[in-house]
């Protein structure tokens, strides 16, 4: 009896001794956009990554083969170019040797460590990246669990113009390679909806200054205005657009307003802009979703925008729940990446090849300072208003 009871209690010893040795800090490595053109928009991807791995470590780290490991964060600033980040996961992987990898910021940096995936065979879930380029990547390595995609969301755009009578538009689109795909698809779908396009201007990304352009897009007068726009220049739109009383009842920013500091600057001048997104803390059926605004207002002192942060989230959700199933063995993550369904933030994830099919494109808006979903009006929060006169 006694022995037994000793035998139980060593026993016991050993095996949380076990895991105090065997447990191992697993090296989660990414490249950010600290500075240059993306750096506006990359701080809630940052934020959000960094909230993710205090709290996993908080809960006692990742658990994977019956253990929990505690997780630590390698990433370095690819000054938002190409280039750098290729050369960044290339050091993560063969020099670093982290154990799992996250995503960079935007469609271009994306696009741009698809070779250095393949060539490592190592699994990634993307995040922040939209591209029609990104259904001709090879099925292998990486996914993208976002709906945002320029011909969906175009069609989408256009539908909502029909719904609201619009007749004409004049649209005016940044050159980079986001904004310029979806000017791509949106021109076609407005002729099908029988809506005239009166102008169709872009502009540099390094643009100081909208007010000519947008004094021309006021003179034409038409019933909406598409303003294809990153984060940066949103703010620039929004400032000339008030300042030349450019009131039309229907405006579209596609990246911008979903950001705490667009909504920072403009406040309620913002209500009424339909922008990009299918995501919002307001859907009761993903109780993941006000979770995750809550955690982040809290963390950050002010709430996380709607688009990338909600994005990053669905990644590291996917990620976490794949590693507890297959650990870090790289044949079967990317096995469970592929062929499981992902409890997330915004909603159920399956992936076929690289694309989230359980996801349907969505566009939102801003109302009384919260992102609402307006469009498809099967998963709308909120129905569509016009747009109030800029403040």
């Amino acid at each position: 009896m006694h022995k037994r009871l000793l035998l139980s209690i060593v026993a016991a010893f050993a095996a949380l001794w076990g895991v105090t040795v065997e447990a191992k800090t697993i090296k989660v490595g990414f490249s950010m956009s600290k500075t240059g053109i993306f750096a506006a928009a990359a701080g809630s991807q940052l934020n959000t990554y960094k909230m993710w791995s205090e709290q996993v470590n908080a809960r006692g780290g990742l658990k994977f083969d019956g253990k929990k490991h505690p997780v630590k964060l390698v990433f370095y600033d690819d000054q938002s170019n190409t280039g750098k980040a290729v050369q960044i996961y290339e050091k993560l992987i063969t020099n670093d040797k982290v154990d799992l990898l996250l995503a960079p910021w935007g469609t271009a940096l994306h696009v741009a460590i698809v070779g250095v995936l393949e060539r490592y065979k190592f699994p990634m879930v993307g995040n922040t990246a939209a591209s029609v380029l990104l259904r001709e990547v090879k099925a292998g390595n990486i996914w993208f669990p976002t709906s945002s995609f320029p011909d969906t969301q175009s069609v989408a755009v256009a539908e909502i113009l029909k719904n609201q009578g619009v007749k004409s538009v004049s649209l005016i689109t940044n050159q980079l390679q986001y904004t310029q795909e979806n000017k791509k698809f949106i021109i076609p779908e407005l002729k099908k909806a029988g809506i005239k396009l009166l102008v169709n201007e872009d502009y540099p990304p390094n643009v100081k200054d909208m007010t000519a352009l947008l004094t021309k897009v006021k003179s034409a007068n038409a019933d909406a205005v598409l303003a294809y726009t990153y984060p940066g220049d949103s703010v620039l739109y929004a400032k000339g657009a008030r300042e030349v009383g450019l009131n039309a009842k229907t405006q579209v920013v596609l990246l911008g307003p979903q950001y705490g500091f667009f909504l920072g600057i403009f406040g309620a001048a913002a209500n009424g802009l339909i922008t990009m997104g299918h995501w919002t803390p307001f859907r009761k059926d993903w109780p993941k979703a006000k979770k995750y605004w809550d955690d982040y207002t809290a963390r950050w002192k002010g709430p996380p925008d709607t688009l990338d942060a909600p994005m990053t989230q669905m990644s590291l959700e996917i990620l976490e729940q794949a590693v507890a199933q297959s650990g870090l063995n790289r044949d079967k993550l990317r096995k469970t990446i592929s062929s499981k369904t992902f409890q997330t933030v915004n909603g159920p994830v399956r992936f076929e090849g690289v694309m989230n099919v359980l996801l349907p494109a969505m566009m939102s808006q801003i109302q009384d300072g919260k992102t609402h979903i307006i469009w498809p009006p099967k998963q709308a929060t909120a129905k569509i208003i016009p747009k109030p006169a800029w403040k």
